[in-house]
């Protein structure tokens, strides 16, 4: 066993794939469901501006303002924006920062008070992304756009294959989710959820089938730690690294995901194809030996090639086409 599954580890990092532990390894065998983040995981998460549109107050300055406070957020659509209104831009001074994890980032600057957030921190019946407040009055708002990261649609086909059940679960909105799970596939999808809403929902999965959770961002750290398995990207955040059990570091694409998959069963296989072999033989050439009728040297020497076959059979797992 130990040999499988050191061989299963050295095949995943040859293949970009970091798995912690061997229980990790042998945990991936017994996944059914696999649940994905949207944002930076199906998606590419490089975000731009689609639309922007300023409602009181000057266009420059409003932008200014989304720069400064959005470096203070790590969430990819906090970046993307930073970028987008980088030129022109010059540094105001901010205090009593506030951020809502999937909701909204807030600061003072000078005596007023300025949120920027998603449909939660201000209903509205038009669909936008974003929504700029002042002192809880609506200055602006914006639309996102983002795309699928290379062969997504074609590595959620071969999962379906494979059959796993797929579910999306992400903080978004309830309209692009349900787009991008019919443009994949995917049958169960759950939006607009909070970082305690996925937690509550990996739980209700779990209960049901072994489930792995594979995402990127800081909402997704506690629902990758509560999954059977939490997978994240090379690119995560740190908390979602720390709390993943295996690490993908190609992050331009999933394809690592089937071939971690598969990695995880082939292990568990070889593993119980040696545990056979061991049994097998100690079935046979114990009473062989209780009787007498084995030489304790021929014993010793079969006892040695028992050993061999075993290491041999581990060994193949390196080399053997699983994917």
């Amino acid at each position: 066993t130990p040999t499988a599954v050191m061989v299963g580890i050295g095949r995943a990092a040859k293949n970009g794939i970091l798995i912690k532990g061997g229980d990790t390894l042998e945990k991936l065998a017994s996944i059914k469901n696999i649940v994905f983040d949207k944002t930076g995981t199906l998606t590419t998460g490089k975000f731009i501006v689609s639309e922007f549109t300023a409602i009181e107050g000057e266009e420059k300055e409003i932008q200014n303002i989304i720069y400064n406070i959005e470096q203070h957020s790590s969430h990819p659509i906090a970046k993307s924006l930073c970028t987008a209104f980088e030129t022109g831009s010059n540094h105001l001074e901010l205090s009593n920062i506030n951020e809502q994890k999937g909701i909204s980032i807030s600061a003072e600057i000078g005596s007023n008070i300025y949120t920027i957030g998603s449909s939660k921190i201000y209903p509205s019946a038009e669909q936008h992304d974003l929504f700029v407040l002042k002192n809880n009055t609506l200055i602006a708002t914006l639309n996102i756009g983002d795309e699928l990261k290379i062969n997504t649609s074609t590595i959620i086909s071969s999962l379906h294959k494979s059959n796993y059940t797929t579910t999306l679960l992400s903080g978004d909105k309830k309209v692009k989710c349900d787009n991008l799970a019919t443009e994949l596939g995917i049958k169960a999808t759950y939006s607009e959820q909070l970082p305690q809403d996925k937690i509550a929902k990996i739980e209700t999965l779990t209960k049901t089938n072994e489930t792995a959770m594979v995402g990127d961002g800081i909402n997704d750290a506690p629902a990758l730690a509560k999954a059977t398995i939490g997978i994240s990207l090379g690119n995560a955040t740190q908390i979602a690294i720390q709390s993943a059990d295996v690490i993908l570091l190609n992050n331009e694409d999933l394809n690592q995901l089937p071939k971690t998959m598969q990695i995880g069963k082939h292990t568990l296989l070889t593993i119980k194809q040696n545990l056979f072999w061991a049994f097998s033989y100690n079935l046979v050439a114990i009473p062989i030996a209780i009787m007498g009728l084995l030489n304790p040297m021929w014993a010793a020497l079969f006892m040695a090639f028992s050993d061999v076959i075993v290491i041999g059979n581990s060994i193949r797992l390196r080399y053997k086409k699983i994917f």
